[in-house]
């Protein structure tokens, strides 16, 4: 298994993009969650199969249709306790 932490910033908050990404990670079966940052940033755990977190890291940097994302900081993190894929 495979997790990491994200910290997205860019135009990433009022689009849509926890919506988003909750229904990407779900379809991926990846595991963790997202939330705003009061910076305007977005965090994110994203934990699962390395190949599925791989590619829930692709479509993010390419995100939903009105946002954009200029800047993935990307740590390696403990998986979550729980399974499934939350927004906070």
């Amino acid at each position: 298994m495979s997790a990491k932490h994200l910290i997205l910033r860019g135009r990433v908050q009022g689009v849509g993009f926890r919506d988003w990404m909750v229904t990407e990670a779900r379809r991926l079966g990846v595991s963790g969650w997202v939330r705003n940052l009061p910076d305007g940033s977005v965090e994110a755990l994203v934990a699962g199969d390395p190949a599925a977190v791989e590619e829930m890291l692709r479509l993010i940097r390419r995100g939903p249709p009105l946002a954009w994302v200029s800047e993935i900081v990307e740590d390696l993190a403990e998986p979550p306790a729980t399974p499934g894929f939350y927004r906070r």
